[in-house]
């Protein structure tokens, strides 16, 4: 019987057989590509595939399919567009194991990790599916003289969705589905490390029925972004990914007035009080730092220690970490995979060299390592890093790693900590933990951020909007009131009685 990794390996080969833009229900291969880039997988070093990157033709036609699509698509009730979200949210729970095996293979998180985002992508489809009523909802205001007012809430058109590469199907799913449920059609380009389970996720929609066009894929590095974002024929534009990046979407989507929604980095602060639950602190701290790889925008990585419980919560979270299993994301007892890129690694590994540098103290890890099964020995993999000594000022305490490095702190009072947790250009998410709830709840309403867990970190859970303050992004995910950024509203006066006029 063939082993997991055989399995996943022949499954992602099969898959690449046929190309990965996918226009009108059917894979194309792009007519005039700029280029082509490689696809690795990450836990080998292996190429998977040179994919070419669509052109200006090829990013006209899908923009033009979708928009042929949007003049029937957006007059579906939305009743039978949640019906067809919720028949794809079943095929992916139906699928998991099958999809997942191919997640692990293009983006190296462990399997266990692509079965559970694999599960959420099907929650989350069914909670936009829930959404129909408020997505098609307007209001009626009765007015003076017997006339009255209606607002209606329209689609926008066209979207663009622009996802990354860490949670390529989750974060694929939370664009697609609100567009879709709110009548929009939508052109998604996947990042150009992880192309392939998008086009998976894609044909299931067209196997469940959706009509050709309302969903296209295109593939391509950043200049078929650009040329989406810039697009006279998009009508909106969301996007998740680096904030060098969001500036320059949000500067083409300015050109032509389109709305943009950017979900974009964070250095989160994770604030634990003596009066803590250690032991539930210890294990969201390993959870809020080395899950995904640390590959997590969110992620909770300037760790804040009460100081008279710093020294021995050190060293539970020292001992924990190098228990921490590191190799092959196809065997069953990975906790953590390889990182996307040799080139990403060898970034996350130069923070580490400049902390160093600059005073920081590593306890453990931080280094490159080599899995003793000859197949991943090739991957790009290193061992989870607790720094200590860390100073506000350093390039590690300010810069997203977007890697396995976890940096400890110190704080002797409330007042300080949540003046140094804020001291941030970003503000994605927060946590805290202590056992007084009036403490909780004052210290997270002050935290600058757009989730704060308390008592837990990293739980994205639908209908919590999920987004950033400062530089970390403009509006929200995975929540109702991501259908306002998928619509516009229209008010309608109607008049019962005669004008008025004084001419």
């Amino acid at each position: 019987m063939a082993d997991t990794r055989s399995e996943a390996n022949s499954a992602t080969t099969s898959y690449l057989e046929k190309p990965l833009n996918y226009i009108d229900g059917v894979r194309v291969t792009p007519s005039e590509p700029t280029h082509r880039f490689a696809v690795s997988e990450p836990s080998t070093g292996k190429e998977l595939i040179q994919c070419p990157s669509s052109g200006k033709k090829d990013v006209d036609e899908a923009i033009r399919s979708s928009r042929e699509a949007f003049s029937s698509w957006s007059q579906v009730p939305a009743t039978e567009r949640a019906q067809l979200l919720l028949k794809v949210a079943a095929k992916l729970r139906e699928r998991v194991h099958e999809i997942a095996k191919v997640e692990s293979v293009e983006q190296g998180k462990p399997l266990w990790e692509a079965e559970h985002e694999v599960t959420s992508s099907a929650k989350c489809l069914e909670f936009f599916a829930g959404m129909a009523t408020y997505a098609s909802t307007g209001q009626h205001l009765s007015l003076d003289g017997g006339s009255f007012g209606i607002v209606r809430r329209e689609p926008l058109g066209v979207c663009v969705g622009i996802g990354p590469w860490n949670f390529p199907i989750a974060m694929a799913v939370a664009k697609v589905g609100p567009a879709l449920i709110c009548g929009n059609t939508m052109v998604y380009k996947p990042s150009p490390f992880t192309p392939i389970t998008t086009v998976m996720v894609a044909e299931l929609f067209t196997e469940c029925g959706l009509p050709n066009g309302v969903l296209n894929v295109v593939q391509g590095e950043g200049q078929t972004g650009a040329l989406l974002t810039g697009h006279e024929g998009a009508n909106k534009v969301s996007f998740t990914g680096s904030v060098a990046t969001g500036k320059k979407v949000m500067a083409s989507c300015a050109s032509g007035i389109r709305p943009v929604t950017l979900e974009l980095g964070g250095k989160s602060p994770l604030i634990i009080f003596a009066d803590a639950d250690l032991d539930n602190a210890l294990k969201a701290t390993m959870v809020a730092n080395f899950t995904n790889q640390g590959e997590v925008c969110c992620n909770g990585t300037r760790v804040f220690l009460e100081s008279s419980i710093k020294e021995e919560f050190v060293k539970k979270l020292v001992a924990k970490t190098k228990t921490v299993k590191v190799g092959d994301p196809l065997k069953a007892d990975t906790k953590m995979g390889a990182l996307i890129t040799k080139e990403h690694r060898e970034k996350v590994l130069n923070y580490v060299e400049s902390a160093k540098k600059q005073g920081a103290t590593v306890l453990c890890g931080g280094e490159k390592f080599t899995p003793d099964a000859a197949a991943v020995s090739g991957g790009y993999y290193m061992s989870p890093c607790v720094l200590d000594q860390v100073g506000d000022d350093m390039t590690v305490a300010k810069e997203e790693i977007f890697g396995p490095v976890m940096s400890i702190f110190s704080f002797t009072s409330e007042e300080e900590v949540i003046k140094r947790a804020n001291n941030t250009n970003f503000g994605l998410a927060a946590g805290v933990f202590t056992s007084d709830v009036k403490k909780a709840h004052r210290v997270a309403n002050q935290l600058q951020a757009g989730l704060v867990g308390v008592n837990n970190y990293n739980q994205l859970r639908d209908g919590m909007p999920f987004g950033g303050y400062k530089q970390s992004g403009i509006g929200r995910e995975r929540a109702a009131v991501t259908i306002d950024m998928f619509t516009q509203l229209k008010s309608v006066y109607v008049e019962m009685g005669d004008v008025k006029s004084p001419y």
